[in-house]
């Protein structure tokens, strides 16, 4: 080039930030034939983009593992309860970042640009924003105060779509395997690391089981299964007041 002369890239030569992140979304599930499809089915982008997506199932009898099968990269059998199924899914896992995704929840269409950020970042760890799918006022509202809780506690909870950097996670030793509330205490402990990284492109949650037991009485049992838990109260004591509270409906 002549001495003298600037060079100008053109647009559509800028740098590119080159890929870092290599995502494994974790799906925990148990008889759910009915909406397993449209779980995995918006999931597909982020496979063509060479991420993968595991399913662990629990002995489903419903055949969600042979639905999940073709619309997956791998299915995993496992133990029943949540927290041993992302445990198992987490341990098959290629991906350096975890995230861990419920059957009901949906990623944003721009999850994949968002989660990049986040990979070139030092948390290390977070959860996305949430919103309930039903149309009722009232769970515009709920939604807005589970997310502000969450930035002001830096606590999720699993209907946020949680991610965790890989390495962290297998140093903690995972989920603690309890039936209930390994979300918030895995929460305290990604805690003492970081602040979660908090993405506010909203998952969306299927609103049927605040629309089963009601808005209000759901709002009061899991605050008071919180608090209960919060002062102390054993996950499998909780865990059968969640039950018979449930099944009482």
């Amino acid at each position: 080039m002549a001495q003298g002369v600037t060079a100008f890239l053109p647009e559509s030569q800028e740098p590119v930030v080159p890929e870092s992140l290599s995502l494994s979304v974790v799906v925990p599930v148990w008889m759910e034939a009915a909406s397993i499809v449209d779980c995995l089915r918006p999931l597909a982008p982020l496979r063509e983009a060479g991420h993968e997506v595991i399913v662990v199932d629990s002995g489903s009898t419903d055949g969600t593992a042979e639905l999940a099968r073709p619309l997956c990269d791998r299915v995993v059998q496992a133990k029943k309860g949540r927290a041993v199924q992302m445990n198992a899914g987490a341990e098959v896992a290629r991906g350096n970042v975890l995230l861990f995704l419920h059957a009901d929840t949906r990623l944003p269409d721009n999850a994949l640009d968002e989660l990049r950020w986040f990979e070139l970042n030092e948390p290390t760890w977070g959860r996305f924003d949430v919103r309930l799918s039903g149309q009722r006022p009232l769970f515009r509202v709920v939604s807005w105060f589970m997310n502000k809780r969450s930035r002001l506690t830096g606590m999720c909870t699993g209907d946020q779509a949680m991610f965790v950097r890989r390495d962290l996670f297998e140093a903690l030793g995972g989920f603690r395997e309890q039936p209930l509330m390994e979300d918030i205490e895995l929460s305290r402990r990604l805690r003492l690391v970081s602040r979660p990284w908090c993405i506010s492109s909203p998952v969306v949650t299927d609103s049927r089981r605040w629309e089963k037991l009601g808005p209000w009485r759901t709002i009061f049992l899991m605050w008071r299964l919180r608090w209960r838990y919060w002062r102390g109260e054993s996950p499998e004591s909780l865990s059968k007041v969640y039950r018979s509270d449930v099944r009482n409906d």
